[in-house]
């Protein structure tokens, strides 16, 4: 887990979607729990998909971090290639965004969340921390876009340490 503030607008679904994997080595999911299905909107029987959603997303947040996939994963492109989403355009001010045709699906938000944040320059910046036994999402706020840890103080000073220990 990290102590960091949350990634902005749509962002934040995806992020808390690829945290849903609790414990990297254990594979301690909370996925496997009915309130947090519920709170993405995930069926019972949607788990697989939802979790294999989850683990292209870690691995679209590992490239922005400049690491290779965490594991072989169907390319997220694939994933959300059947996914329809229409242009809705405000009334009031004309301002214009992609939606899920379906309103609520959860491959439908995070299409229109990648969209929204590909728009506005944000979607690099959600990033996959690069300790093989964390890989939590993390917004990088850091001014030159370069932040490697999702939790400085623990990630970050396990990594520190270990070089350290290896001098």
């Amino acid at each position: 887990m990290n102590a960091r503030q949350t990634a902005p607008g749509g962002l934040a679904l995806i992020e808390a979607l690829v945290n849903t994997l609790l414990d990297i080595t254990t594979g301690e999911d909370a996925l496997d729990r009915t309130e947090v299905r519920e709170r993405f909107g995930i069926a019972a029987g949607g788990v697989d998909e939802a979790r294999a959603l989850r683990e292209s997303l870690r691995a679209a947040c590992l490239a922005h971090a400049g690491h290779p996939p965490h594991r072989a994963v169907t390319p997220l492109s694939e994933l959300l290639a059947p996914v329809p989403l229409r242009v809705a355009v405000d009334e009031r001010d004309g301002a214009a965004s992609l939606v899920p045709v379906d309103g609520g699906a959860l491959a439908g938000r995070v299409a229109a969340a990648i969209a929204e944040a590909r728009g506005d320059g944000t979607w690099a910046r959600l990033k996959a921390c690069e300790a093989a036994d964390c890989h939590w999402a993390y917004y990088d706020r850091s001014p030159a876009g370069r932040g490697r840890w999702c939790d400085m103080a623990v990630c970050g000073a396990r990594a520190k340490m270990r070089r350290y220990r290896a001098k």
